[in-house]
């Protein structure tokens, strides 16, 4: 019987369908497990890095392992791991940071107070404001709720998005590509007006209300049915790419994926 968290990760690994010879990058155990399952299935041309300093062959599998069971391809240091991905807008990276809005600006730096003396101080910017402007982003959320789907705007744009508002007549905002946002309610888009955010599908026990009651903002409705179950053959690939099974521990309770989760 397939889980949320599984459920999920078929869902993440959809956002690299397609994407060619790039690297694909998931931090934290769903969006690892989504672009190594996207490697192993649909999208075998994806590069993939240990996480350390080398391409590899096959997907590193979750948890404690044998350092040296990868099958190095290249050698990829972080300086050339910028120059030859980052810059050039050959990476897609799925990432969860702690507060989205409507045009896709995220914030993992801080909450509340002011820039000078936020009430809750967290990461800091780290590579965001570069990241969001040179290669495709997606995005996955555990727990969707109005306190990460916010109202307004982020307390700190740490990441760029499509706000109008914040778009400066002759610049250049062409490298700014958001792709998908899953959490444990849905999949979402950033297909609306002015490239808002939209719902394109619904897990399976969740409707549209559920999912509007959740966020701060209005949604676009543009549902086209619901979130595919895994099948065997995915299942069976996440088992082995993550075999002390830590996706149990992402999604609270992990409920199993056909069930009600309103």
């Amino acid at each position: 019987m397939a889980t949320l968290a599984e459920l999920c990760i078929v869902a993440c690994s959809e956002a690299f369908r397609g994407n060619g010879e790039i690297i694909a990058t998931g931090v934290g155990p769903v969006p690892r497990l989504a672009a190594s399952l996207a490697k192993l299935t649909h999208s075998p041309e994806l590069m993939m890095t240990d996480g350390e300093a080398y391409l590899v062959e096959d997907p590193v599998p979750l948890g404690p392992r044998d350092y040296d069971d990868r099958k190095a391809a290249g050698y990829l240091p972080f300086s050339r791991f910028f120059d030859s991905a980052v810059w050039t807008g050959r990476r897609h990276a799925m990432v969860t940071p702690t507060q989205i809005d409507r045009f896709g600006q995220i914030n993992l730096s801080q909450l509340g107070g002011t820039h000078k003396q936020p009430k809750t101080q967290m990461l800091g910017v780290r590579g965001f404001p570069g990241n969001t402007i040179y290669h495709p982003n997606s995005f996955f959320f555990p727990a969707h709720g109005p306190r990460v789907f916010v109202e307004g705007e982020v307390d700190m744009v740490s990441g760029v998005g499509y706000n109008p508002a914040k778009r400066i007549a002759g610049g250049n905002y062409t490298g700014v590509d958001l792709r998908l946002i899953v959490t444990n309610l849905c999949v979402m888009d950033f297909g609306g007006m002015d490239n808002a955010v939209r719902v394109v599908s619904l897990h399976p026990g969740v409707t549209f209300a559920d999912v509007q009651s959740a966020t701060g903002f209005t949604l676009a409705d543009a549902v086209q049915g619901e979130t595919p179950l895994p099948t065997a053959e995915q299942l069976e690939i996440i088992s082995r790419l993550d075999p002390h099974n830590i996706r149990a521990g992402v999604i609270k309770d992990n409920p199993p994926a056909h069930g009600s989760m309103a």
